[in-house]
């Protein structure tokens, strides 16, 4: 049985609570691996080296640390197949789907190579008789990412890239479900340049989550995971006078006008719904077509290409989407069909009881279309987080944009359209945090940023881009005055204007 370390110190840490977490793998359904479940005394470990470290870190000039950051970037790449390999056996998202994870992590490293023109601050001289202002952005000290099990690679990299660019030390507490890519990940860093305990991983549940939230010397936390825990972290950290963002859960609606080009918008949802199984917090589980006849048309076209989707094991190269993660998930999708079933839905294709030749054991859930869905049903309402898709119908262009606007989530949506007005108004109105106009994973590239509104998001400040940098910085303002003596002295209770 293969063990999975903490990486702790520059190497595998042994210490621990020595309580440990199986490690599946989807496709076979059989355990592959254990990983060590951390505790507060690992942690407290972790913490201290990275006081340590975070110091010298922090004084080492932005170009030096861009240098990290580019060597990094060279490594993920040279080693892009095998993390890719590695991602697709824990988490069964196919290979192709897989290298798309890495991908996207690494253009926020990309982004971070940049740091010396992204991490300047302001200057103004003569603001007032012999007054100049300046501003610098400086470290937080130590930050600590809680990352979920869908994105092993990306939002890691979402996460510690800009962390420690900015001049963080790092604590990463991955999922317990698939953490060999961050272990690796940190590896490279490791060899990129970075000191040793400047990007520790620590594996664990609920007990090194209460850990990282209590610790005083953790100063900033990011997560990313269902909207009940972010929710309890936000309010956990802050209470803990930490800085948080914690992005939930979602429900992303796409929207399809009478004058969308169906073909497309078909082609679209196949892989923006069943993906990566539909794991993905900004997969696009709900269609919502306007009009009757729209809905009928775009349902016709739907069907033969919802059954023509290939469901196989995650090296299958053929295969357009894998396994779920878990056993525990996939009867949780199924339960969730089953749910909208009995609430009135139509089931139009069912994926429930799906099994894969030579892999019967495997965690697979076949792709699944619900017709008739209703605002009202609890299967609309929560994020099944499966290879399932709903028909949401809407009488008019209102009707449509009051779905998302009104929904507990607002993470992304997307309107199909030709019409430019059309598009425009529902950007401008819609009460969601990311929008895709014929879009539909509307993920913005890294140099903007990432985050949902309403449950799908708590705290003020997104994800990488110049709002990460934000997020791992805090401003520092500057009034100077040099005397050259000739003050009199006569205005020094009078507080400081510029007229």
């Amino acid at each position: 049985m293969r063990q999975i370390d903490h990486f702790i110190t520059g190497g595998s840490g042994s210490a621990g609570s020595g309580r440990k977490h199986q490690v599946w793998n989807p496709s076979t359904g059989e355990v592959q691996a254990e990983v060590a479940l951390g505790d507060a005394a690992l942690l407290a470990k972790a913490v201290e080296t990275a006081k340590q470290v975070q110091p010298g870190w922090a004084a080492t000039n932005p170009q030096r640390r861009a240098r990290v950051m580019f060597k990094f970037k060279q490594l993920i790449e040279d080693h892009m197949q095998e993390l890719a390999e590695l991602l697709s056996s824990e988490h069964g998202k196919v290979i192709d789907d897989a290298k798309g994870d890495v991908q996207r992590g690494l253009e926020v490293i990309e982004f971070a190579c940049g740091i010396p023109q992204a991490g300047k601050g302001e200057y103004t001289t003569s603001a007032g008789p012999g007054i100049d202002v300046y501003s610098m952005r400086q470290p937080l000290g130590i930050g600590a990412g809680i990352t979920p099990f869908n994105f092993p690679a990306m939002i890691p990299m979402w996460m510690f890239g800009m962390a420690i660019a900015a001049g963080n030390a790092f604590i990463l507490k991955p999922s317990e479900r698939d953490p060999s890519v961050p272990v690796r990940l940190a590896e490279l860093f490791l060899e990129a340049g970075a000191p040793e305990g400047l990007l520790q991983v620590l594996h664990g549940d609920k007990e090194m989550v209460d850990a990282i939230l209590d610790h005083p010397d953790i100063a900033a936390i990011s997560f990313v995971g269902s909207s009940d825990i972010a929710q309890y972290i936000y309010e956990r950290g802050a209470a803990n006078h930490k800085r948080v963002q914690a992005f939930g859960g979602a429900k992303n609606h796409g929207v399809v006008m009478p004058d969308a080009d169906l073909d497309q918008v078909v082609n679209d949802l196949a892989g923006a719904a069943f993906g990566s199984a539909g794991e993905r917090c900004m997969a696009l589980p709900v269609v919502v077509p306007v009009g009757e006849d729209t809905a009928e048309r775009l349902k016709a076209k739907l069907i033969p290409a919802i059954n023509a989707l290939r469901v196989g094991v995650s090296n299958d190269p053929e295969a357009h989407y894998g396994p779920v993660v878990t056993p525990e998930h996939k009867a949780r999708i199924e339960s969730w069909i089953d749910t909208a079933e009995q609430e009135g839905a139509e089931i139009v294709i069912d994926g429930r009881g799906f099994s894969l030749q030579g892999h019967e054991n495997g965690f697979f859930v076949g792709p699944t279309l619900i017709d008739h869905v209703t605002p009202d049903m609890e299967s609309y309402k929560e994020e099944i987080f499966g290879p399932v898709l709903q028909i949401v119908r809407a009488k008019d262009f209102e009707d449509a944009l009051r779905l998302p606007s009104e929904h507990q989530y607002g993470n992304g949506v997307a309107i199909f359209t030709r019409n430019g007005h059309a598009a425009r108004e529902f950007a401008a109105r819609v009460n969601v945090g990311m929008v895709g106009i014929n879009v539909p994973i509307p993920v913005p590239v890294s140099y903007h940023s990432f985050g949902g509104w309403k449950r799908s998001g708590f705290g003020d400040i997104d994800q990488y881009g110049m709002e990460g940098l934000r997020f791992w910085t805090k401003s520092k303002k500057v009034t100077q005055r040099w005397p050259d003596g000739g003050g009199d002295g006569s205005n020094a209770f009078v507080i400081p204007t510029m007229g």
